[in-house]
């Protein structure tokens, strides 16, 4: 008897527990959205050289990657910002093995100016460039940006809780809980086509580059209370 009466006055008393953590504060939730579009000022380049023959004589690569240097420092690039990303048959073994193989190298630029990117090809003898394209982009106030914009999202959500509740003569009350949506940060922009495929009978190259902006979009959901 004893034993029943004490699991029922358990029972009662867990009843009564989770009555009192019900949360009985009347409530909205509503979502805001914060975006923006900025124009990337990062941008990493590949290009690629490959030695050619010219009748008899041989374009070496290594004259090929000192007109790069060389272009590069006149465009004002720093050193560390130009950088070889990979090397395809370039061995003294090779070279020995079949005279006619044509070494080639590949290398990866940081620009924050795109405009120096022609100006950097154009000192390039043409016919020894193989290929170039844009590998990645980013913009260089990125998490003072994100940062901003989700701040405006969640005053965008109070906002128009505001105006909904406005409408129905209540009042918003404190917020209850802040969810910030992942929603993958930007979407990428698009460029003009910028691949190219070089042959002997190529001039100097000169294209101009389309950059799109990048679009920035943050949401955060938020529950306010709401009093009287």
């Amino acid at each position: 008897m004893k034993k029943i009466f004490f699991i029922a006055l358990l029972a009662i008393a867990t009843t009564y527990a989770q009555a009192q953590s019900v949360d009985l504060r009347r409530k909205i939730e509503v979502s805001g959205t914060a975006e923006t579009e900025v124009t990337p000022d990062i941008i990493y380049f590949s290009i690629s050289l490959k030695e050619y023959m010219d009748g008899r004589n041989r374009m070496d690569i290594t004259q090929l990657e000192n007109q790069l240097i060389k272009a590069a420092a006149d465009a004002g690039i720093p050193k560390e910002d130009l950088t070889i990303n990979n090397i395809a048959g370039y061995t003294t073994y090779q070279k020995k093995k079949d005279p006619n193989f044509l070494a080639s190298k590949q290398y990866r630029i940081k620009f924050h100016d795109l405009n120096k990117i022609n100006q950097i090809l154009s000192a390039i003898d043409p016919k020894g460039i193989q290929n170039t394209y844009i590998e990645s982009y980013d913009y260089s106030k990125m998490d003072e940006l994100k940062k901003d914009l989700k701040l405006k999202a969640l005053i965008a959500a109070r906002d128009k809780a505001t105006y909904l509740l406005t409408g129905i003569g209540q009042k918003l009350g404190e917020p209850i809980s802040i969810t910030e949506v992942d929603n993958g940060g930007f979407t990428a922009p698009m460029l003009s086509t910028f691949m190219r495929k070089a042959t002997v009978a190529d001039a100097a190259p000169e294209q101009d580059i389309d950059f799109k902006k990048i679009k920035l979009s943050f949401q955060v959901n938020a529950v306010f209370e709401i009093v009287k």
